[in-house]
Formats: C-alpha cells, structure tokens, sequence
C-alpha cells in the first residue's frame, strides 16, 4: 500500500504543464500549469509525471478588461492611431500529459477563445474633405486556439534537500481559426483572431523546492512568436511566475507527523511526507511519534491546498506588415490567491488573480481581474 501512495503522489503532484500558459496579453487569455496535488495553479513547477502514466484536465478562464469609452477611441482615431477595446476574454482548454520516463514528460493543451465587445476607432473623410471620426462595434469573436506543446525535463532532483529543477522546451502550432469576422462582414485583425496562424517556439526553466507542508515554485518561460495571419507578428512573450503553496490538511495521514524525530526528517521534503527509500519505515517511525492509524485500504486522501503567486508577463509590441504597432504590448502582474482540493489523484482548483501591476503601451484596454477554475486527474 504505501508503495503504491507514493507513485499516486509521484504522479499527481507532476502534472506540472498540463494546462499550458498562452498568450495573456495582447488579448490572449492565459493558462494554468500545475492542476493537481500540493503546488501552485498558475506556475510551472518542476515536477514529471512517472513514466507510463498520463493526466487529463479542464481548464475555464476569464479575464474582465477595463473597456475604452468611446471618447478616447475617436480621438486615437483623430490622430490616425489604430486604438481598440475589449470587454472580456474566455476560454475553455483541454489538457493532456504523459510521462515519457520519469524525467521526461511531454504534455498538450487545446484552447476555445472567446472575445467580447470589440470596439475600434474609424477615421474617415466625408464630402468636402472633412474628417469624420467614429466608433465601429464590431461584436464578438470566438473559435478553437492554436494548440501548445510542452517537453519538460528534470535535469535536477535531490530527494534530500526537496530541491528540483527542469528546463521546458516546444512550440505553439497554428491550429487555430484566423477567418472570423466581424457583423460587417469584415476580417478581424490577427489580434483578435482565435488563433495567430504562426508557428510559436517555447524554451524556459522551472524550479521547485519543497520542505515540510510547504512548496515554494518558480518558472520563465520565453514565447518566440513567427510571423502568422495576415502578415502579423503578435510579439515575443515572457512569462514569468513564483508561487508559494501550504498544504493546510489531509492528503495522507502521514502529512501530520512532527519534525523534530526521525519522522519529521522523513517528512520535510514533500508535502505528502513520502521522499524515502523505505517507505514501511517511515510509516513506523509516523506510528511511533504520532500514534497515528492506519487509513483503511482503498480510502482516497483529501487535501487542502492554498495557494498564493505572482504570475506575470512581458509582452512586446505586435508588428503588422513589417511596421510596429505602439498601441500593443506590456508587462502585467497578477496576485493570486488560490484553492486547491482533491481527493486521491483527482483535484478541483480556483484562482483569482488582480493586477498590481499593469503598463500597457500606448492606448488599451488593461486587465481588471482574472480568474482560473478546473479539475484534473492522474492514472
């Protein structure tokens, strides 16, 4: 039993990039890293799956954007400046993941992106040569994203210290919809399209450091975007997260041991208390100190997690046929408090994430709040 405890942690608390981060700026909602087991949301730990298991996961994102009135879209449009606004984002992702070998694990993700309100400034001319500056709705836009592929390979993983480090690596395929148009019949432009319709590399690292209850994980990744859809580069990307988790209760019942015995040392490097190579000796040294029972076979452990993290991005300006759009790009951070339950390998979660801070270049719609919910499952 206690054999078969730890690969359940092993492989729960490895479903490191399963819900894969994409674009959060620029209008593209972002993503989740960690669905399941003691750990953050939103950051990429460090962590793989075992080899030969797989996980799955939902993923339902929001993110409410402070719109522009339309004042300040007919006077961008009165200097010939190409100013938007936008209401919300949504999306909904499927995520895959499967463990390669137990340092090695490649995962997916598949987006569908809904945008709300899209509203832009027009700048025309009417009869005598006189301008003419209006606000064109021009509605919604919704479709399937372009699909993330992640490899992640633990290069580091000291069972002693709970330290572990991995370096991610793969690429953003152009799988989703660049024709959507908006009620006038026109194309939108690629920022608002579902997918880019470019061929994206990711390269980046992640870090992970667990002691006792606690984890503490950090990832970057950089997003190195190719030329899509109507001959627009939406900018390279970087991600940037750190998070701290707490497992507040529950997930085995050696998560209560003391730290100052045997036990205690055998415990401080997971939050499952399950790093060691004599696993029935550690559940003795737990009876010994604790006076702890027996879970009844086949009883799945609940947990508690809390999470919180600060999750950003820098974004570059967009390039529309070789010429660089002022009204795009930036660098925002999140602070997200989130929860974490699950039962045995499968696991809800939620996150609510509000800037702190949010510079926009230019003229554009900035984040008001974002939220993160799913589940997920390991086998």
């Amino acid at each position: 039993m206690e054999r078969n405890l730890i690969r359940k942690v092993a492989r729960y608390a490895a479903l490191c990039a399963l819900l894969l981060p994409a674009e959060a700026l620029a209008h593209h909602p972002g993503g989740t890293s960690n669905a399941v087991g003691a750990g953050p949301i939103n950051t990429i730990p460090a962590s793989t799956l075992e080899a030969g298991h797989v996980g799955v996961a939902f993923l339902y994102e929001m993110i409410q954007y402070g719109g522009l009135g339309d004042a300040a879209l007919i006077a961008a449009a009165g200097r010939h400046q190409h100013a938007h606004s936008i209401g919300t984002i949504a999306s909904v992702a499927l995520g895959a993941a499967i463990g390669i070998t137990d340092d090695f694990m490649l995962s997916l993700r598949l987006p569908y992106v809904r945008r709300t309100d899209i509203r832009e400034g027009h700048h025309a001319h009417g009869a005598g040569g006189a301008a003419i500056n209006t606000v064109d709705d021009r509605g919604d836009a919704d479709g399937v994203g372009d699909m993330t592929v992640l490899g992640q390979w633990r290069f580091f993983d000291a069972t002693a210290t709970g330290a572990q480090a991995a370096v991610l690596f793969g690429f953003k395929a152009p799988t989703g919809a660049t024709g959507v148009r908006d009620r006038a019949g026109e194309l939108l432009e690629t920022e608002f399209q579902p997918g880019s319709g470019s061929l994206d590399a990711l390269l980046g690292a992640a870090f992970t450091q667990r002691f006792g209850s606690w984890s503490f994980d950090a990832n970057m990744l950089g997003v190195f975007a190719g030329k899509g859809a109507q001959e627009t580069n939406l900018g390279r990307r970087v991600q940037y997260n750190a998070a701290v988790s707490y497992r507040l209760f529950g997930g085995s019942s050696l998560g209560a041991g003391r730290r100052d015995g045997p036990a205690g040392r055998a415990l401080s490097h997971s939050p499952e208390g399950l790093h060691s190579h004599n696993p029935i000796q550690v559940r003795d040294d737990v009876r010994r100190h604790v006076h702890e029972p027996e879970p009844p076979a086949g009883m799945a452990p609940m947990a508690l997690d809390l999470v919180l993290e600060l999750n950003g991005e820098w974004h570059d300006k967009q390039t529309v046929a070789g010429v660089r759009d002022p009204n795009s790009g930036g660098n925002v951070v999140y602070l997200s408090p989130g929860l974490r339950i699950s039962h045995g390998t499968v696991s809800g979660f939620a996150s609510v994430g509000l800037p702190v801070i949010n510079e926009m270049n230019g003229l554009q719609s900035k984040a008001s709040w974002r939220i993160v919910s799913g589940f997920a499952a390991a086998f």
